[in-house]
């Protein structure tokens, strides 16, 4: 209930102080890419139901025909402006209203798109029982996934024999321990992971 309440707070106080800033950023992405500055995907939330996660678009549209994997930063399918929100993690903004309504939380396990939740074991499952976050510990361990990922022959393969089984390990050891502080130590450490 605490945790709700800060969530609701937090959102509402960021989402009213940062939309000056969310409508420049959409203005540039509008002039960029020509099409809706605020992509919209669907991902697979609390109880393993899936919700609308919003970002603000950071590819060509279409792009994901080509595969739902980012590689790097010499994927061609990112725009200039986009490659830019992506390194300092501002593409990820709009999920404030995913916190606001209720399909996230600040912290918790990022959510996953349906294709490689179908992948996880029953154990892994268990993150599907709290609401997925902005951020948390895989996030900080993985900051530079996409050039991790980038190193690989088959990114794809990687991500789902190497990092996505690390990162559901960390999420399985925030549920058993998540508690206020722990939000909050991790939104600091995201904070200040972002910053350096």
């Amino acid at each position: 209930m605490i945790k709700r309440l800060f969530d609701i707070f937090f959102s509402l106080i960021f989402i009213i102080l940062l939309l000056p800033f969310f409508m420049i950023i959409a203005l540039v992405i509008l002039l960029d890419t020509g099409s809706n500055p605020v992509y919209l995907q669907k991902r697979v939330g609390k109880n393993n139901r899936d919700f609308t996660l919003f970002k603000f678009r950071t590819m060509h549209k279409y792009a994901d025909i080509e595969g739902l994997l980012t590689v790097g930063n010499n994927d061609r399918r990112i725009t200039k402006t986009g490659m830019w929100l992506r390194k300092n993690k501002l593409d990820e903004l709009p999920q404030l209203l995913n916190i606001l309504l209720g399909k996230m939380s600040f912290v918790g396990p990022r959510p996953e798109v349906r294709k490689y939740v179908n992948l996880y074991s029953r154990e892994q499952k268990q993150v599907l029982t709290v609401r997925p976050g902005l951020t948390d510990y895989a996030s900080l361990e993985y900051i530079n996934e996409n050039e991790i990922l980038s190193k690989y022959e088959n990114p794809e393969k990687a991500y789902v024999e190497i990092i996505m089984p690390a990162k559901l390990k960390l999420n399985l050891k925030y549920i058993e321990n998540n508690s206020l502080l722990t939000d909050l130590k991790i939104i600091l450490s995201t904070v200040l992971g972002i910053f350096r």
